[in-house]
């Protein structure tokens, strides 16, 4: 990334003026690589994660289109199970102009309400529950645990209490000793990582 930022910078003469550094930086994002979305069958499940990698694609690849054209590009990663024929119907309603949308935006809210509902909740809430540190290092099980608690529903002490049931017993108990008491999930994390570097 950072050679191509210096290519670009070398290609522009070096230094500019704000507004030909604002053009440039504009045309940084159609030369970069981006990761598409997985496709998506349809599972409650995934739903959030398979909107997010839509939204980064779409940001830095595909600002310029219009919002009919990434709205199929989002439909051509809906793929398998229940998600075939939303997609179909979604297609059907766009071509006969019944729906249409103005943000891009306002089509991934659809999706997600479509296929999150309330059951993303509870199914983040037990993957939260199986979440265990094992042999990874706890900033690694921190990233995964922050990614599990969003969309959770949990809050506050049961989210302190599924981190401090997942972690390994060692960190665990010494946390349990620290004198002053935490009282954020960032305290938690900070004093985790602190601990397991000692």
């Amino acid at each position: 990334m950072q050679a191509q930022i210096q290519a670009l910078l070398a290609a522009g003469g070096g230094e500019t003026g704000s507004a030909e550094r604002g053009t440039m930086g504009s045309n940084i994002g159609s030369q970069m690589e981006v990761a598409k979305p997985a496709i998506f069958n349809g599972k409650a499940g995934r739903v959030r994660e398979f909107v997010i990698a839509c939204r980064l694609y779409l940001r830095i690849k595909m600002r310029e289109a219009i919002v009919k054209e990434q709205v199929q590009w989002v439909l051509s990663y809906v793929q398998g199970g229940s998600a075939d024929v939303w997609k179909e119907n979604v297609m059907e309603e766009l071509d006969s102009g019944e729906v249409e949308y103005e943000l891009v935006e306002e089509f991934l809210m659809s999706l997600k309400k479509e296929f999150g509902g309330g059951e993303e909740e509870l199914v983040k809430a037990a993957e939260l529950r199986k979440l265990e540190q094992g042999g990874r290092t706890i900033e690694e099980f921190i990233q995964e645990f922050k990614r599990a608690a969003r969309g959770s529903g949990h809050e506050r002490r049961p989210l302190v209490e599924e981190f401090k049931r997942g972690m390994n017993r060692g960190i665990r108990r010494k946390l349990m000793e620290v004198e002053n008491p935490l009282s954020s999930m960032e305290q938690w994390y900070r004093r985790a990582m602190a601990l397991d570097r000692n």
